[in-house]
């Protein structure tokens, strides 16, 4: 699948969230809505999984640790067919298994993750396995910004240089914002490349929209003996008129108006799970 062609794939995955937030009644939008290009590129075009083979044991492991940000990964996953769309319609109800953090009774999900701070030290496990039992598979951890605050984090990121994982990649989600304001206000994160340099990761940044610049980075051959870090620069709520770039729409819901404002802004007619 070509550049363009996951592009528009993650504008209609947006409606598909928006949608499903909006019936839910529930939901953490900003962060899901900001994240869905990372995602899109990574199951569209570079991780080896296949909803055919969850056992295989060199598929490809991903990891949401800002587990409240869900929802696009639930949609994700929805349209690579590791369950039925329709399903999306129970987000947040009642007995449904799709609640608002992941969930490894889902099928695909290899974590329940959401504490926020503990998806690198289990990507680091995984990865270090990996290399012990000889396995090709790679890990993808997906982390938020503010999530960083956490000193787990850290813990994890010295272990993953420590043991030369370099089957093993942290993707931030870099848009600034967590729920209480400005992350530089909050609890000030840069200069985060020259940080993860110094934890010994090999680090790149780019426009985390930017669909080419993403493959481009995964297709390129990486530094053997390091693991790498991904910061990928972000707009909070992306493809939501009125919530992009604004902290009061990290957990929100979006009333008909703006979701008939959301669909129209991105192209999509209508969603096809409803």
């Amino acid at each position: 699948m070509d550049a363009a062609s996951i592009a528009m794939r993650a504008n209609f995955r947006r409606a598909d969230v928006i949608t499903m937030i909006n019936k839910a009644n529930a939901g953490h939008i900003g962060g899901s809505l900001s994240s869905l290009d990372i995602i899109s590129v990574l199951y569209d075009r570079v991780m080896n999984i296949d909803p055919k083979m969850l056992k295989d044991p060199n598929r490809d492991r991903f990891l949401l640790s800002k587990g409240h940000s869900v929802e696009g990964y639930l949609v994700v996953l929805a349209d690579k067919g590791f369950f039925p769309k329709e399903e999306l319609r129970e987000f947040s109800q009642a007995g449904s298994h799709l609640i608002g953090h992941p969930n490894n009774k889902v099928p695909g999900i290899e974590m329940c993750t959401g504490a926020l701070g503990h998806g690198l030290s289990i990507g680091v496990g995984m990865a270090l396995a990996a290399k012990r039992l000889n396995r090709t598979y790679r890990t993808f951890v997906l982390l938020g910004d503010g999530e960083l605050a956490e000193g787990s984090v850290w813990e994890a990121a010295m272990a993953g240089a420590n043991y030369r994982l370099d089957n093993l990649f942290a993707i931030i989600d870099r848009n600034g914002l967590q729920i209480s304001g400005d992350t530089e206000d909050v609890m000030a994160l840069e200069n985060l490349a020259e940080k993860w340099t110094a934890f010994g990761w090999n680090v790149t940044e780019v426009d985390g929209h930017d669909v080419q610049a993403m493959m481009d980075y995964f297709s390129s051959r990486k530094a053997e003996n390091k693991p790498h870090c991904l910061i990928c620069k972000t707009i909070k709520c992306k493809g939501l008129p009125a919530g992009e770039n604004k902290k009061e729409w990290h957990h929100k819901v979006p009333n008909e108006q703006q979701v008939k404002e959301a669909l129209e802004a991105l192209g999509v007619k209508e969603v096809d799970w409803l």
